[in-house]
């Protein structure tokens, strides 16, 4: 085990087995700057009901939070990825993220309370984001925005990932599909038959760097990892003829070190891409728009009536499909309503919902008359 003398020495030299559990100068600098004393340093590889699996690059065992997490910010509470003090058996610590991939608690986008507030967290220290999509059923280029808007509200950089190629003689065509609403996203074919993009995928995954798998239940992020592992590590179930729909394969989030040198981690799939927090992820996942608008006639353009407006130009010519002006426009609400919970008073929010959407029904009732 890595003591606290040993990273105090010189902390711009990390020991190489932190190295190859992703420790950088990010860390190194973080570290600098802690006065409290601890034992040791590790990273979480999973969280299992309370207990979290720790790997300091030599041994890997349990350990239970110390009390003060458990009552401190939800925020602090360690996630898997996490690099954490550790004494003896006990995590006291959580160390600064670099980042973190999170989104909203499922369950309650849709309803009346808008976009949820509650923070679900998935991962934190990463690299990069493997967005797995199936080309079966589960192919939902809709879905595959809100994801890639997810990341990037992350400040996270995705890869998206077509498993299943083998389905199709065209499998192309769906790539070049996706290559339109993923602007400068690597966009890589898969089949676990040929190991069709495993090269692609492993120059993510070397020495030291860290990657999440996101997706739908039976998307084939576990067969995914198989095949970047070379050897069956994760159980795989078939999707269902009858619905189309994956089965939950995976429970747990756990890092997988693997022998490119990086660290892979599997999810449970997602049911529901809700967000937590406003940020910048619309403007990143549809650049285009945000080209567009910067010819709009007015500053503060909507891009829904106003005139001299560059984007519903470009809706009808064809340069922009209405689709995905609908889809931007709708996580364009979703940011604004969370950016509104924390400045006004859920009443008052709940309310100038309802006003918009009473004003929205006038205006379609004036075009259908």
């Amino acid at each position: 085990m890595t003591n606290h003398k040993e990273l105090q020495a010189d902390t711009s030299v990390a020991p190489t087995t932190l190295l190859k559990l992703g420790w950088d100068n990010h860390f190194d600098r973080q570290l600098a700057t802690i006065t409290t004393t601890y034992a040791h340093i590790a990273r979480v590889i999973s969280v299992q009901r309370g207990l979290f699996l720790v790997s300091d690059g030599n041994s890997e065992w349990l350990c239970s939070p110390a009390g003060r997490l458990l009552h401190s910010h939800k925020g602090d509470y360690p996630v898997t990825g996490d690099w954490v003090f550790i004494d003896d058996t006990v995590v006291t610590g959580v160390l600064p993220r670099k980042n973190i991939l999170s989104r909203g608690e499922a369950g309650s986008r849709g309803g009346r309370t808008g976009a949820t507030t509650r923070e679900q967290a998935i991962a934190s220290n990463l690299d990069a984001v493997f967005i797995v999509c199936g080309l079966d059923r589960d192919f939902n280029i809709r879905r595959l925005e809100r994801y890639l808007t997810l990341v990037y509200n992350c400040g996270l950089s995705p890869v998206v990932v077509l498993t299943k190629a083998d389905l199709h003689e065209d499998s192309e065509s769906f790539r070049m599909e996706v290559e339109t609403i993923a602007f400068g996203v690597p966009v890589v074919l898969t089949s676990m038959l040929d190991g069709r993009g495993r090269s692609e995928l492993e120059s993510h995954l070397g020495g030291g760097q860290t990657v999440a798998m996101v997706g739908s239940s039976g998307a084939g992020k576990s067969t995914l990892a198989n095949m970047l592992y070379g050897n069956d590590i994760q159980s795989t179930n078939a999707v269902s003829s009858s619905v189309g729909k994956g089965r939950h394969t995976t429970t747990v989030r756990e890092l997988i070190r693997m022998p490119q040198g990086g660290m892979l981690m599997d999810n449970p799939g997602i049911r529901e891409i809700a967000f937590h927090e406003d940020g910048h992820g619309v403007e990143s996942a549809f650049t285009e728009i945000q080209e567009l608008a910067e010819k709009c006639r007015f500053a503060d353009c909507t891009h829904q009536h106003e005139p001299g407006c560059a984007v519903l130009c470009a809706v009808e010519t064809g340069e922009l499909l209405p689709d995905r002006l609908e889809s931007y426009h709708k996580m364009k609400r979703e940011m604004q309503y969370l950016s509104d919970r924390r400045s006004k008073s859920a009443d008052r929010v709940e309310k100038e919902r309802w006003q918009y959407v009473a004003l929205l029904k006038k205006s379609m009732y004036k075009k259908n008359k």
